[in-house]
């Protein structure tokens, strides 16, 4: 028996749920597969893991329905500083400081750990009689025809509708099944990644130091917690993740500085490869691609996740608008729509933190100076760091509307 629905989504991370609800909101009828089993993350105890969510992205969080059951665990980004140093040296004299009054529309973002976010989500998911669910499998095959797509599960259930999103990951099988090639490389950095307690109050303020083997992010967390996304050349990174969690702290203290006071580990401790990865195209033939997917990015930003989530919102956009005026929202002349949105602006962001990461991530003496002055002739510069902090809180460019 084969079951039908207008959109399938294929994956159940963070992205796909997003954009079920924003699809079914939007009156569509969707059927999301996710792999893992729903209650893997939705019962897991904290772990530190969390997000840096632009203020565009809580937007959207607020319009599918999900911010007010996750505000409460929410932590808002009031500040950022950024600064350039050795560990152990402290930072350099210079540096950047983004100061969320010089917006209007409030704090540059928040800090969401992945459990309360996914629970959240799943929640909606559950009350949207728009959506179908169904977890423990995963798409084997897709056939794509003159009126819609036919899509094929592990498990022997055949699923049929107009359009496939893959918002399967970097490995992303919709993609390889529909011949989309992929170009990126590795870094040769790996991300240790953990949560602290520390004695004193962070205030709301998030931290990125660079360092020569790469940056050291410190974010807000509510209480006295910040997550730590911690880069280290990967032969480093292996050796310290292999550490009893004494020695861990002892390696992350010089590092990580004394202006919080003691910190202890809280929750588990995570690595993961680096490395940029952006597919030749985000969408074909009844095929769109949406998140890491499309794109997987260096953390250096914290832009992953709002990058995914700006998909979302514009593929919603588009096939909204193509239902509207009554198009096959399968279209290839409709996805090129998606396609050509998204594009630029992820380009954008690749070039700028594969950029920073290659500039910062160094110990030149020439590149160290000349970043130290930059960031700090930036900090004495109004308009051009209030033009920066309005692209870290993602309201620059052409805005989707749930984001608006």
């Amino acid at each position: 028996m084969t079951e039908s629905s207008e959109i399938i989504i294929a994956g159940g991370g963070l992205n796909g749920p997003a954009l079920a609800l924003g699809l079914a909101q939007a009156g569509f009828s969707v059927t999301m597969v996710d792999a893992r089993p729903e209650r893997a993350r939705a019962d897991s105890n904290f772990d530190g893991r969390g997000y840096a969510l632009a203020l565009a992205s809580q937007r959207l969080l607020r319009a599918i329905g999900v911010w007010a059951d996750v505000a409460d665990d929410s932590q808002a980004m009031l500040d950022i500083k950024i600064t350039d140093g050795r560990a152990g040296e402290g930072p350099a004299p210079f540096f950047l400081h983004f100061d969320h009054a010089e917006l209007e529309e409030g704090p540059m973002g928040y800090m969401l750990e992945d459990r309360h976010l996914y629970r959240a989500l799943l929640k909606a998911v559950k009350a949207e009689p728009r959506i179908t669910q169904i977890t423990e499998d995963t798409v084997v095959s897709q056939e794509i025809g003159l009126a819609g797509v036919t899509v094929s599960l592990a498990s022997g259930r055949s699923l049929t509708g107009q359009l496939l999103v893959g918002c399967d990951g970097r490995q992303s099988g919709v993609a390889a099944r529909t011949g989309i090639k992929r170009t990126g490389w590795d870094y040769g950095q790996t991300a240790l990644v953990c949560a602290v307690q520390h004695e004193r109050p962070h205030n709301g303020v998030a931290h990125q130091f660079f360092m020569p083997a790469g940056p050291l992010a410190i974010l807000p967390l509510p209480g006295n917690k910040s997550s730590i996304v911690w880069t280290e050349k990967t032969e480093t990174a292996v050796a310290i993740q292999a550490m009893t969690d004494e020695d861990y702290l002892a390696a992350l203290r010089p590092r990580f500085g004394n202006f919080l006071g003691a910190i202890s580990l809280a929750g588990a401790r995570f690595t993961y490869p680096l490395g940029l990865t952006v597919a030749d195209q985000f969408a074909s033939k009844r095929v769109a691609l949406v998140g890491d997917a499309a794109h997987g990015l260096h953390p250096i930003a914290g832009q992953g996740l709002n990058a995914g989530l700006r998909d979302v919102a514009a593929l919603v956009d588009v096939l909204s608008a193509a239902r509207q005026r009554g198009e096959d929202i399968g279209a290839e002349t409709v996805l090129a729509r998606y396609e050509e949105w998204r594009r630029f602006d992820t380009h954008s962001l690749v070039a700028a933190t594969d950029l920073t990461n290659k500039v910062f991530s160094n110990d030149n003496p020439l590149m160290r100076l000349g970043r130290d002055l930059g960031l700090g002739a930036l900090s004495k510069l109004p308009g051009l760091r209030r033009r920066f902090m309005r692209e870290a809180a993602g309201l620059t460019g052409d805005l989707p509307s749930l984001m608006r």
